[in-house]
């Protein structure tokens, strides 16, 4: 545990405060008629599916724009895509929680998230980001994407406190990592539990 609690704590969005990615995209893959990783698969092993997302990730394209381009790379409709893509993903209370009860100590929080804008698919919109954070950045709002330091310093710049004072949650290793090489302390989520657990014991208080 440091020597003194720090005071500022960024955590991802999807697979963290929400439940995992992976769940909600197979869910849709399984109602279209795809094969489970058919939706991975596209945004990460297809050339231009790829390009694609990661387009909509850093506010180049549209959501309008990525559902009608990316849809026949998957053989499905366009309409309203990336709001079936994302259709089963729930808040996750535990990590909800544990950030309430971080600001409520004193602690400033941030959102550090990929982002994939908000219309006419909006899904942050259950999720209080204007009264839970003190900082929100959301990758397509800031031309650029995780893993880029330049989008982690952002939200360092933003929460108004240096590197070493905070603390960053994300369910991906590798966007730990530059978290890790400006200073702050990282945390793989894991489990909701194991996560807040891993938060306590940084902190030093109880956030469940």
């Amino acid at each position: 545990m440091p020597s003194t609690r720090p005071q500022g704590l960024l955590v991802d969005f999807g697979g963290v405060l929400t439940t995992p990615v992976g769940e909600a995209t197979e869910a849709f893959c399984l109602s279209e008629g795809l094969a489970p990783d058919a939706f991975a698969n596209v945004i990460t092993e297809d050339p231009v599916g790829r390009a694609l997302y990661a387009d909509l990730e850093l506010g180049r394209i549209t959501q309008t724009e990525w559902n009608t381009r990316t849809a026949p790379l998957l053989g499905v409709e366009a309409a309203g895509l990336l709001g079936r893509v994302l259709a089963g993903l729930r808040p996750e209370p535990a990590l909800l929680a544990a950030v309430d009860a971080a600001r409520a100590a004193g602690i400033r929080t941030g959102l550090l998230s990929n982002g994939v804008g908000r219309a006419p698919h909006d899904p942050y919109q259950d999720y209080g980001l204007d009264t839970r954070f003190d900082a929100v950045v959301l990758s397509d709002g800031h031309g650029a994407r995780k893993p880029d330091p330049g989008l982690y310093a952002t939200a360092l710049d933003l929460l108004e406190l240096p590197a070493g004072a905070c603390v960053f949650v994300d369910d991906s290793p590798r966007n730990l990592d530059p978290a890790r090489d400006l200073g702050m302390t990282a945390l793989l989520d894991t489990t909701p539990a194991e996560t807040v657990a891993g938060l306590e014991e940084i902190f030093g208080i109880p956030l469940g």
